[in-house]
């Protein structure tokens, strides 16, 4: 048994064998709503712009839900907090399949979208979050948890793959209601069974911490002696190197959206336009690849070198897009490239989880899932127009400047150390013990 193996096999007990099936269908209606109502929307209205207007208002409605949605988690538990989300989007998102069948105008659609999109439950983000902390509970090395968000990386990128293709399969053979159909039940089943899986209970709900006892605690306020009453806690401060990170994941969210145009542009060039759902299915398949690979990285080499690495892989693979002209030559650069995306990703969540308040760890996977959805959506619109205007090379321009990018602030962030409000004693362990 190697190494990696074994690893894995200790990721799988934690939670049971069950935690990453319901987790991973429970994601998957993600990967199906945003490119299933652009094609329902576009057969029924007839209208591609009223098509990107509701792509754009469920990618909106994510972006803003999310960290809302995680912080609830924080506070209240993961267990109420993704059984009403789960049921609130089956219905948000049924309503928006017979709105578009019904043919109603643009608006509504546009908001039943809005509704849909803040209504993911955030599955992904919060299986991680929950992984995590059945890994710290079992004392588990840093090394462990790196596996698991290697594992859980994996997961999303073939949630990312399958969506989508289920989505073309159901277009083909049937229509995209069903596939939007098919989302719904995924959430109101695969949601509910996530949620009221026996590892949620390792989350206790965040409180305001105990009043101190004892000596050097002090007397409590009295309001009849002019004492304030005593105030509930602030909420702990983000390390700035957290907010940098997200802003990463959404240079990678916008080097998504730009390869998703300029391979949408050059199949549609080479007069092979139904090629490009299966180029950028092979670029997350080789993704997914190299997340599982991730779980070999010797622990030596740090997370922040990893940023590093990943951002330099991520320029030095996607400028041979620059100079792409027939199907085969994309295909080797898409699949080439696909190796640099996971590992991104990968780092930037161990950094964060690494980095953040014990409390807000929920909120903040959720914050960086909205940040790749928001800068993949608004990359979509931009390059999708240069792509138009100037041909695949100009929006593959912008993916290669995402990366950049991304390089930038991997080099300017010290993303090190891990502060005393983010060390996570083990469930069961008195406050303030060390893991």
């Amino acid at each position: 048994m190697t190494a990696a193996t074994a690893a894995f096999r200790r990721v799988l007990a934690l939670g049971g064998p069950l935690l990453p099936v319901v987790s991973f269908l429970g994601r998957l209606p993600t990967a199906m709503c945003q490119f299933g109502s652009l094609l329902l929307v576009a057969e029924t209205s007839g209208s591609l712009a009223t098509a990107g207007l509701v792509g754009g208002a469920l990618a909106a409605g994510q972006t803003v839900g999310g960290p809302l949605l995680g912080r609830l988690a924080d506070r209240h538990g993961q267990r109420p907090v993704v059984l009403a989300a789960c049921w609130f989007d089956a219905l948000a998102v049924t309503a928006l399949v017979l709105a578009a069948l019904a043919r109603t105008g643009a608006l509504p659609l546009a908001l039943l979208a809005l509704l849909a999109g803040a209504g993911v439950p955030q599955i992904g983000p919060l299986a991680r979050t929950r992984l995590v902390a059945l890994a710290r509970r079992a004392r588990a090395d840093d090394r462990l948890v790196d596996t698991a968000l290697s594992c859980e990386g994996t997961l999303d990128e073939v949630s990312f793959v399958l969506g989508p293709a289920l989505v073309g399969l159901s277009a083909t053979v049937a229509h995209p209601a069903v596939a939007l159909a098919l989302a719904a039940l995924l959430l109101a089943v695969c949601g509910s069974a996530f949620a009221l899986h026996p590892t949620a209970a390792v989350l206790r709900p965040t409180t305001a911490a105990p009043r101190p006892t004892g000596a050097g605690a002090g007397p409590a306020p009295d309001r009849r002696r002019g004492g304030c009453p005593a105030a509930r806690p602030a909420r702990a401060r983000m390390p700035r190197a957290v907010h940098v990170m997200r802003a990463s994941m959404a240079l990678q969210g916008a080097l998504f959206g730009a390869c998703q145009s300029g391979i949408t542009a050059l199949t549609a060039d080479l007069h092979r336009p139904a090629q490009a759902g299966l180029v950028y299915a092979a670029m997350g398949v080789m993704s997914a690849v190299a997340g599982l690979a991730m779980a070999l990285v010797p622990a030596r080499i740090g997370l922040p070198f990893r940023w590093r690495a990943a951002a330099v892989a991520l320029i030095a693979l996607s400028v041979p897009l620059l100079f792409v002209r027939s199907l085969g030559a994309l295909y080797l650069a898409v699949v080439v490239l696909g190796v640099a995306f996971a590992p991104h990703l990968i780092t930037l969540f161990g950094l964060t989880e690494r980095l953040v308040p014990a409390g807000r760890l929920a909120e903040s996977m959720a914050f960086l899932t909205s940040a790749i959805v928001g800068g993949q959506a608004l990359s979509l619109a931009v390059s999708g127009r240069l792509a138009e205007a100037h041909g695949p090379s100009a929006a593959f321009a912008v993916a290669v400047g995402a990366a950049v990018l991304i390089l930038a602030l991997a080099l300017t962030t010290r993303a090190t150390g891990r502060p005393a409000a983010a060390v996570r004693p083990a469930a069961g362990a008195p406050a303030g013990s060390a893991r």
